[in-house]
């Protein structure tokens, strides 16, 4: 089916049923320059304007909209004509804020507070009236996550980098089915293929995560991070 046609709202509808393809085909194609400017935009906020930074984060945004069998958008009400502009604009701001205030919730033991360039009240720092805001990851998750990713990032070559992290976050952060995954037309494979990539991707992360840690003269863990990983449930 041609979705071009369509007024956002039913666009939005018709990516809430499953494996809908060319549906999201349309959502990107229409939406994707609003989220990628918004990331930018809030980015800059918190002096940070990495391009590999800036696509994570746009990602980090589509993860957001499909978790939970895609919740966000299920639950999305419009207000008026095309009033899912506003809606998705928002919610990529809060996304980015997210990220970086949560980068800096492990630092607060050291005094630094977690405030944007532009100070308070911030454009784009407001709450979502229908969907509830995800509240912030505590700092021992969210340094477990960091860690799990720059395994991720060391394991995967450059050219699969950016498809396999998305995979591998969408169903572990996101709760989504290696089908659900696989019907987003930007991840290009079957379920099966999902499925095989996960397991591979889980194997080697695992098998990082358990090998012994270094210990210090006193035979103490060196590395309490490390033992933070074995804790891990997502596992």
């Amino acid at each position: 089916m041609d979705y071009s046609a369509h007024t956002s709202e039913r666009l939005v509808s018709a990516c809430c049923e499953p494996a809908n393809e060319p549906a999201w085909a349309e959502f990107i194609r229409r939406f994707q320059s609003l989220v990628a400017k918004t990331v930018l935009r809030t980015a800059r906020r918190w002096n940070a304007t990495s391009p590999v930074l800036l696509d994570d984060l746009v990602q980090e945004t589509y993860v957001k909209l499909c978790a939970n069998d895609c919740r966000l958008l299920r639950e999305f009400e419009p207000r008026s004509p095309d009033s899912f502009y506003g809606y998705l604009k928002v919610l990529t701001s809060n996304v980015v804020h997210d990220h970086f205030k949560a980068g800096l919730a492990a630092k607060r033991g050291a005094g630094v507070e977690a405030h944007s360039i532009g100070g308070e009240g911030t454009e784009g720092e407001v709450s979502i009236a229908n969907p509830g805001h995800r509240n912030l990851l505590d700092a021992e998750r969210m340094v477990l996550l960091r860690e799990i990713d720059q395994q991720l990032v060391q394991l995967l070559p450059p050219e699969d980098l950016q498809r396999s992290r998305l995979v591998f976050w969408l169903y572990y952060r996101s709760g989504m089915s290696a089908n659900a995954i696989a019907s987003l037309p930007q991840i290009h494979l079957t379920t099966k293929g999902v499925e095989s990539l996960l397991f591979r991707l889980t194997q080697q992360v695992k098998s990082i995560l358990s090998r012994p840690s270094k210990t210090d003269k006193a035979g103490k863990d060196a590395d309490p991070d490390r033992k933070g990983f074995r804790q891990a449930e997502s596992f």
